[in-house]
């Protein structure tokens, strides 16, 4: 089975696929609540497609690795980011198309991402401990998840 290694998650290589929420990667940084509060603004954007955004949890299962990466999904009406709360390393995978090589990315405790919509990418794989992750993603009417099988599995180097 051919191996994925994975590489830091860092915004200029994961961009085709969305942004990464960390506040490294701000661009836009000011004081909030009289100078008590760093706002780190508009690490992500929400883009949907009728329906209305949600905040929800997530309370992942740890994966041990080697990780196998079998299928891939997809949101084609929203936008989904997907952010730890308690530290959880965890790796985020990714392709271009279901027939593409997949692109797999180590993302350090407190790194987040959105994936733009129609990003084909694995389910969220967290690490060591797993833990809690807050989902922003679109609700509503239409079908905004489409899975898929791969034709050839790939195994995700050990991280």
């Amino acid at each position: 089975m051919p191996e994925l290694k994975s590489r830091p998650l860092t915004p200029k290589p994961f961009a085709p696929f969305g942004a990464v929420i960390d506040a490294a990667a701000a661009r836009k940084v000011f004081a909030i609540n009289r100078g008590t509060t760093q706002r780190y603004h508009a690490l992500a954007t929400v883009d949907l497609d009728g329906g209305h955004a949600a905040i929800s949890l997530a309370r992942a299962q740890p994966f041990a690795p080697p990780l196998t990466i079998s299928m891939l999904e997809r949101h084609p009406l929203g936008t989904q980011a997907f952010v730890p709360l308690n530290g959880t390393r965890w790796v985020v995978v990714v392709a271009d198309s279901p027939d593409a090589t997949p692109r797999a990315f180590l993302a350090d405790r407190g790194q987040g991402v959105q994936y733009h919509r129609g990003t084909w990418h694995h389910p969220l794989l967290a690490l060591d401990q797993g833990g809690d992750f807050l989902i922003v993603d679109r609700v509503g009417a239409g079908d905004n998840c489409e899975e898929v099988r791969l034709a050839q599995s790939w195994v995700v180097a050990p991280v």
